[in-house]
């Protein structure tokens, strides 16, 4: 492929995924305490929720490194790439997109295309696997990244979370700051389509948090594609799912386990959707 497509483990696309398109995924680090762990290598999922169940740390992440951005890079154009296309996390959420920019510049005479995806998770997987379908089928840089712009700005992504501790130690709270006075007593919900999370309701129970994420899916009803139910290992998953039938062919749904980079600010027993708007 001319265009190749370079994204960050925020995006949590399967091995599988990543292989069957090509895209190369640099992973960030998670810490617990002092330990500091590369997500995907050093760390796979399983490890990392036992480690969330059962550590008294919060699990933290950090960025990584320009040089790690640079060696991706390398090894696309290695490969016969003439174009990259680098699509990360929003930059309101993490400071990956800066390392991915500063790699791109230590190879000044290449074309590289850093892209902010102003989500993360589900939205951010699904623009990073439309692209990487549109450089398959031969589309040019100029448009995928007009298909990427068009994805930004019709991604919708909401999310049901059973406490608010990890957000907040995380420093990711954005402007959900209300709900903290109250974080005992209510099951929160975030929004997070704009690239900062935002405060979107607060119910008092689980069932009625997750009822509120399929009444969004209502609210755009005849609307929707690219639907992605994101967990965190949610026990109560199917379930979510069943209160889905009659209102979106199950089908189409792309089921995607949050992996530890999310799920670390997220929190266990996390649910969240994620569509775009067809206009």
């Amino acid at each position: 492929m001319k265009i190749r497509i370079v994204t960050d483990s925020g995006s949590d696309l399967s091995d599988e995924e990543a292989s069957e398109l090509g895209i190369s995924i640099v992973p960030l680090s998670i810490r617990f305490g002092e330990e500091e762990l590369i997500d995907r290598v050093e760390l796979g999922a399983d490890e990392f929720y036992e480690r969330m169940n059962n550590s008294e740390d919060v699990p933290q992440t950090a960025a990584p490194s320009p040089g790690a951005f640079k060696t991706a890079f390398e090894e696309c154009f290695e490969k016969g790439a003439e174009t990259v296309i680098c699509i990360n996390m929003s930059s309101e959420l993490s400071a990956t997109i800066q390392a991915a920019e500063t790699g791109a510049r230590e190879l000044g005479d290449k074309d590289i295309r850093i892209f902010d995806s102003k989500s993360v998770t589900g939205g951010l997987g699904t623009m990073v696997l439309k692209a990487a379908k549109a450089s398959q089928d031969n589309h040019s840089a100029d448009e995928i990244l007009t298909l990427l712009n068009d994805l930004r700005l019709k991604t919708r992504v909401y999310a049901a979370i059973d406490t608010l501790e990890n957000l907040k130690k995380g420093g990711r709270i954005g402007n959900a700051q209300a709900l903290l006075g109250s974080m005992l007593s209510i099951k929160p919900l975030i929004d997070v389509s704009s690239g900062i999370v935002e405060e979107a309701g607060r119910q008092r129970t689980r069932k009625k948090s997750l009822l509120w994420l399929r009444d969004k899916l209502s609210e755009f009803e005849g609307n929707i594609e690219n639907l992605v139910v994101m967990h965190a290992r949610a026990e109560d998953l199917d379930e979510f799912l069943n209160t889905l039938e009659g209102l979106i062919d199950q089908t189409t749904i792309r089921v995607s386990a949050l992996g530890p980079v999310v799920a670390s600010h997220g929190g266990p027993g996390v649910i969240g959707i994620c569509f775009t708007l067809k206009n």
